[in-house]
């Protein structure tokens, strides 16, 4: 599909954490990677306001192993606080995602271009993704590759495997149209290795956390408008007329001309 990617994502560790191991610092991993966490992954490749990154199922390319660290955790007050984290080791994974136009986001309709965004979406993954990429924490460094899902040997081909109640994702303001933030919770099945996440808006097991509200994104003409009222017209005309030329072209962006052989 034009609105799809296909990746490889590997490193050392990984720390998906389990929110119930948080509250005494001893961090404790679930053995598979979460929704939000892919989506983060994704997000790291590249992520516009316009669009909503969606995971389809993710496969686990190598055996699921853990690996207890002792960690000295930063605490701001002083003190010499030791706490034990437990990661998986040496993980690698295959994943397919899509986006879609965010339809919680009218304000940013003027954006929604699917080739562009899908173009510029594989350049990104080609070089490794804009962001800095990590496996649930900061400190788990992560590398990305494209990859044909579903390639090479797994270690998880055969069998199944239930990992009981786990997190699913969180739901933001701004993918819902609903002023709250959200958990979402499933029960994973990893069947040949491979597990299919359901879409956020499919999950039953929902719990609200707080109330919050989305960010506002204006366009690039009420940005131009803000700056002709503070006296910068002359310093944003280029940008305008740059604006106003891709607008009148906007039927012709991601099309490519077809020269005759004569």
């Amino acid at each position: 599909m034009r609105n799809e990617i296909e990746f490889e994502v590997f490193g050392k560790y990984a720390l998906f954490t389990d929110p119930l191991t948080k509250m005494g610092g001893e961090k404790l991993s679930y053995q598979i990677p979460t929704y939000q966490a892919l989506k983060g992954i994704v997000e790291s490749i590249y992520w516009k306001p316009t669009l909503l990154m969606i995971i389809d199922e993710v496969r686990i390319m190598n055996p699921i192993q853990m690996e207890s660290k002792g960690i000295r955790p930063i605490e701001y007050g002083g003190g010499n606080t030791l706490a034990n984290y437990t990661y998986l080791k040496d993980v690698r994974y295959q994943v397919r995602a899509h986006f879609i136009f965010n339809p919680y986001r009218p304000d940013m309709s003027f954006d929604r271009n699917e080739n562009k965004h899908h173009n510029i979406l594989k350049r990104s993954l080609q070089a490794g993704g804009r962001r800095d990429i990590f496996l649930g924490t900061r400190e788990c460094q992560a590398y990305v590759e494209p990859c044909v899902f579903g390639e090479g040997e797994g270690f998880y081909d055969q069998g199944e495997i239930h990992y009981g109640t786990m997190i699913h994702g969180i739901n933001y303001p701004d993918e819902t149209g609903k002023n709250e933030m959200e958990v979402r919770l499933w029960n994973p099945v990893m069947k040949k290795g491979i597990i299919k996440f359901p879409r956020p808006d499919q999950c039953t097991q929902i719990r609200k956390i707080t109330e919050m509200y989305p960010k506002s994104f204006t366009n690039i003409q009420s940005q131009m408008a803000l700056q002709s009222i503070r006296g910068g017209r002359e310093s944003m005309s280029w940008l305008l007329n740059l604006y106003e030329t891709y607008e009148s072209n906007l039927d012709q962006v991601g099309v490519v001309e077809k020269k005759s052989n004569d």
